[in-house]
Parts: C-alpha cells; sequence; structure tokens
C-alpha cells in the first residue's frame, strides 16, 4: 500500500469532513445527457437525476458528481441549456441531502450558478480551459478538481477528439501537466487544501495508457494532493476483459482497488452499492476501520 505525502489530509468539502489519510470517498455518477456513454440517458429527465442522487446517497455514496454536457465530441451545448440540466438537480439535491455535490462542467457561468445553488466542488475535465472558472472556484471557496485530458495539455478546446493519441511517457506527462495547472490554480487564489488532482483515464489516452496510469498512480500521488480515480465502468476496462458496458462491474471495482494502493483517495463509480462495499472492506484491511456486523466468528465456545 502506498501512503502518498498529502499536503492537506483532512478535507472539509461542503459539510462534511474527509481525512484522506486514512479514508476513501466514494464519488456517485449521475449525467443528465441524453447520450451519457454509461446509461444512455437513463437518469437524463429530472425526476431520474434526482432520484438517482438520492439513491446513491442513501446506498453510501459520499458525494454525487452531476454533469450536464459530455466530455466526448458532439453538438455543442449552449450555456443556458447546461445549467437548465445541471442547477435543479443540485438544488433538488441539495434540499434532501448534506452528501457533497460536485458539478462536472468546465464553464465558468455554469460553474457560478452550480455553486449558487449549492454545490461544493467543480469537476473541471478541461484543466481549467476556461480563463475565468479558477476565479469562481476562488471566490466561492470551493473545491475544484483538475483534470489531465490531452486536449487539454495541447492547448486544444473543450471536447476535442484526438485519434491515436501519443504520449512518450503517459505518467510523466499526465504529472507534469497537472503540477502546472495546480500552481495555475493557485496563482487564481484557489487554495491548495481545495484542490484535486484526476489523471483522466481515458480520456485521450488508448487502454494501454490508462492501464499504465493505474499501475503507476503512486507518481501521481507524489504531488501531495488527493488523486480522483474515475475509472468506473471505462472503455480500458471493457477493451481489456472483453467486456460490455453492462458487464464491466468487476473489472471495474478491481481498477478502483488497485488505485487506491497505488494512493488515490477518491473513486468516481457507477455501480454505488458494490463500490461502497468494496471501499470499505479495502479502509478495514488497511486498517482503516473497524469491522461494521457483530464479531461472532470463532469468538464464541462452540463456533459451527
Amino acid at each position: 500500500m502506498y501512503e502518498p505525502p498529502l499536503i492537506e489530509p483532512v478535507r472539509r468539502i461542503g459539510a462534511r469532513t474527509f481525512d484522506f489519510s486514512r479514508q476513501v470517498a466514494v464519488m456517485a455518477v449521475v449525467n443528465r445527457t441524453p447520450d451519457s456513454f454509461y446509461d444512455r440517458g437513463g437518469t437524463f429527465a429530472l425526476d431520474a437525476a434526482v432520484t438517482a442522487c438520492r439513491a446513491a446517497a442513501d446506498s453510501g455514496a459520499d458525494w454525487v458528481d452531476i454533469g450536464g454536457a459530455p466530455f466526448a465530441p458532439g453538438p455543442a451545448l449552449s450555456v443556458s441549456d447546461e445549467i437548465d440540466r445541471v442547477v435543479p438537480v443540485v438544488e433538488a439535491v441539495r434540499a434532501a441531502s448534506d452528501v457533497v455535490i460536485s458539478v462536472d462542467t468546465f464553464d465558468a457561468a455554469v460553474a457560478r450558478a452550480a455553486l449558487a445553488a449549492g454545490a461544493d466542488v467543480v469537476n473541471d475535465t478541461t484543466g481549467l480551459h476556461d480563463p475565468g472558472l479558477a476565479g469562481v472556484v476562488a471566490a466561492a471557496g470551493a473545491t475544484l478538481v483538475v483534470t489531465h485530458s490531452l486536449a487539454a495539455s495541447r492547448g486544444a478546446g473543450p471536447r476535442t477528439q484526438f485519434a491515436r493519441p501519443d504520449y512518450g511517457d503517459v505518467v510523466t506527462e499526465v504529472r507534469d501537466f497537472l503540477a502546472e495547472r495546480v500552481a495555475y490554480a493557485i496563482g487564481e487564489g484557489i487554495a491548495p487544501q481545495n484542490l484535486i488532482i484526476d489523471p483522466g483515464h481515458d480520456l485521450n489516452k488508448t487502454t494501454q495508457h490508462s492501464l499504465e496510469l493505474t499501475r503507476r498512480l503512486s507518481e501521481i500521488a507524489e504531488l501531495g494532493l488527493p488523486v480522483l480515480a474515475a475509472v468506473s465502468n471505462k472503455d480500458f476496462i471493457g477493451e481489456t476483459l472483453g467486456a460490455p458496458r453492462e458487464a464491466r462491474v468487476e473489472g471495474s471495482l478491481a481498477a478502483a482497488i488497485v488505485a487506491i494502493t497505488q494512493g488515490a483517495r477518491i473513486v468516481r463509480m457507477h455501480n454505488v452499492r458494490e463500490a461502497v462495499a468494496a471501499v470499505h472492506m479495502t479502509e478495514a484491511i488497511f486498517g482503516w476501520r473497524g469491522p461494521m456486523g457483530p464479531l461472532v466468528h470463532n469468538t464464541q465456545e462452540a463456533n459451527a
């Protein structure tokens, strides 16, 4: 087990406190998009999205990540339409729960509206491509997830496709980009204790790139900030196992646990119940939490 040199291991995010020196947070994924890669629009309707968020919290998720625009290339979505997708969900979930809420957006105006509605975190997959985004997060005192993608590292706009992405050393390039963007975010007024980094599994990366990132994730965690591993049901798992989207749960859990052993402290997952159980078991093995059930096995005078 790798123990990352966390600069600020204890974090207050929204109404919850996390000690990332001995705790892993489960972030549930809820997308209000008609073409989300995993559920194919199953949570696009407002009621369905709110219900999914509340169910995730009830199943033990520490965090829900709400997205209104996909990472993948496609038709442009206006700022007003993205706000209309995410803000009502944020408002409804905030009224019902103290679960951490992040909004998956790369637009400063969307982030401002979501934070005003009760979100705690901005999850930006473009490495602060929007020059106004860092200021919005800083002004709100919110948390920011800084993510690597090849599009971001090479100065391309959001939702840019890169066929046959190439890297000299994918881990080194990802690490250097994240370090530079973190320094930029701090320069824009975001406190280090409000920053999280994400190496961006599958984002402009091949399966081999994502496998290597998982295997060497400790090199990313060396930056001293909590690492988010967004591995759930992604194509690198499907290609590795030869599994369609609906048959990637086991592979997703394995990837998440390996990421945790390499220093990840937040895992972004679709299958919340299974992920929470896997994370709790891992924490217990590490000695970070005690068993949840009564300890009766081989503790009585006679055992079956």
